[in-house]
C-alpha cells in the first residue's frame, strides 16, 4: 500500500539534489520545481509504475530499492535492472515526444521506499528557464546508454563466473553495508532473479556462487552476499 504525501520534502533536502540528473542544479533552481513535484511511501511488492502504462512522469528514487521487470507474452518475468537512492527511473516517456507505453514494470523492493514524481509539462517548462540543465541530463542518459552497451558486451565476450563476478561487485558497491568479516550485500533477489540479472541459468549461477564461497571469496547468508575478498572477485571480472 502507498502512502502519498504531495509536495513533501524528505527530511535531508529536495530530493532532485540527490539525483545524477540535477547534480549541476543549484538548490534554488531546483526547488522551484517543489510545488510539482508529487512523493509517495510504498513497500515491498507495490508497483511505482506498470508494464504499458502511459503517463508521462519521470521517477526519483529517494529512499529504498526499486527493481525493473518485463513480462513476456506466456507470463514469464524478466528482472532487468536494480535501482537505489538517487536514481532516476521511467525517464523514457518523459523525453520522448511521442510517449508510449512504458516497456517495464518497476516493483518496490524494500518497505518504505520513498519515490518522488514529476510531471512532463512542469520538467520542461522549467527547463525552457535553465536550458543549460538539459546539457547535463543528456550527459547522464549518454552514460547510461553506455552502461546498456556495456552489458551487451558483457554478455556475449564473458563467461558466466566473470558476469557474476562483475554483478557481485556492482551491488557491493551500490547496496554493501561494511562489516567486520567483510562487506554485507543485502540483494533481496530470490535464486531466478539473480541468474536474470546474470543472464544465465540458475543452476550455472549457483555453481558459480559455490566456486566463489569454496574459494573463500564470498559466503551466502538468506538473500545476502557478505563478500571477504572483493580484490578476487574484480579480478575474475576482467578474466
Amino acid at each position: 500500500m502507498s502512502v502519498r504525501k504531495p509536495n513533501e520534502l524528505p527530511k535531508h533536502g529536495n530530493t532532485l539534489l540527490q539525483t545524477a540528473l540535477f547534480k549541476q542544479v543549484s538548490p534554488e533552481e531546483a526547488d522551484q520545481l517543489i510545488p510539482y513535484l508529487d512523493s509517495r511511501i510504498l513497500n515491498k511488492g507495490d508497483f511505482v509504475f506498470r508494464e504499458g502504462d502511459e503517463d508521462q512522469r519521470m521517477y526519483l528514487l529517494d529512499y529504498g530499492r526499486v527493481k525493473l521487470t518485463r513480462r513476456s507474452s506466456d507470463s514469464r518475468v524478466q528482472l532487468l535492472s536494480i535501482h537505489g537512492r538517487g536514481e532516476v527511473l521511467g525517464e523514457i516517456p518523459v523525453f520522448d515526444p511521442k510517449g508510449g507505453p512504458r516497456t517495464a514494470s518497476a516493483v518496490v523492493m524494500t518497505n518504505h521506499t520513498h519515490v518522488v514524481s514529476l510531471e512532463h509539462k512542469a520538467l520542461f517548462d522549467w527547463l525552457d528557464e535553465h536550458p543549460r540543465v538539459a546539457v547535463d541530463m543528456l550527459q547522464v542518459l549518454a552514460n547510461r546508454m553506455r552502461r546498456n552497451n556495456e552489458h551487451i558486451s558483457d554478455l556475449v565476450f564473458m563467461d558466466v563466473p566473470a558476469r557474476l563476478a562483475k554483478t557481485l561487485i556492482s551491488l557491493g558497491q551500490r547496496f554493501g553495508e561494511p562489516m567486520e568479516a567483510g562487506l554485507m550485500v543485502p540483494h533481496d533477489l530470490t535464486q531466478e532473479e539473480m541468474a536474470q540479472l546474470v543472464g544465465a541459468s540458475r543452476e550455472t549461477v549457483n555453481k558459480a556462487l559455490m566456486d566463489f564461497a569454496n574459494r573463500g571469496w564470498i559466503s551466502r547468508k538468506g538473500r545476502s552476499i557478505i563478500i571477504f575478498e572483493p580484490g578476487m572477485l574484480i579480478r575474475r571480472s576482467r578474466r
